[in-house]
């Protein structure tokens, strides 16, 4: 069985990738051949979120497993990678290119933290599929208030 590299952590350094990526925007305005830094695409994904668990599925088609990794705290996933670009067609002239090549990286904050030892994922068809627990809720107490 092969499994998807996940990595625990605590931080991850989003603010300077978002700020390089407006650097970046506002000189090509100017100039179209402008860049920083290997420019990087998100992955379309979709959260689940049911009553223990919360599902997050990614479409990644073409990306290797050996070039995909993830990372989990309680609070946030991040998905990233590299899906390798296909070999050209050397003879002719493309009338559209939309798919995206190079590094990719997607970063979710969740809304109820998860425990981090009780994941999951599978890979098929081109999907990325993470199954996170819940941590239980914290329950409520009623205190009574005294009179002072």
């Amino acid at each position: 069985m092969d499994y998807i590299k996940i990595r625990f952590g605590d931080e991850f350094d989003d603010i300077s990738s978002r700020f390089e990526k407006t650097i970046e925007d506002m000189f090509r305005a100017v100039n179209p051949i402008f860049k920083l830094s290997e420019r990087t695409w998100s992955p379309q994904m979709d959260i689940y979120e049911a009553p223990e668990e919360i599902i997050i599925r990614a479409s990644i088609a073409g990306v290797e497993r050996e070039n995909l990794e993830v990372e989990i705290n309680s609070k946030a996933v991040r998905i990233y990678g590299n899906r390798t670009e296909m070999p050209r067609a050397e003879r002719g002239t493309y009338r559209l290119a939309e798919i995206q090549y190079g590094k990719f990286e997607r970063v979710l904050f969740l809304l109820s933290p998860v425990d981090t030892e009780v994941v999951s994922s599978s890979f098929s068809n081109g999907f990325l599929q993470i199954r996170l627990a819940k941590l239980p809720s914290s329950k409520t107490h009623k205190i009574p208030i005294k009179d002072s």
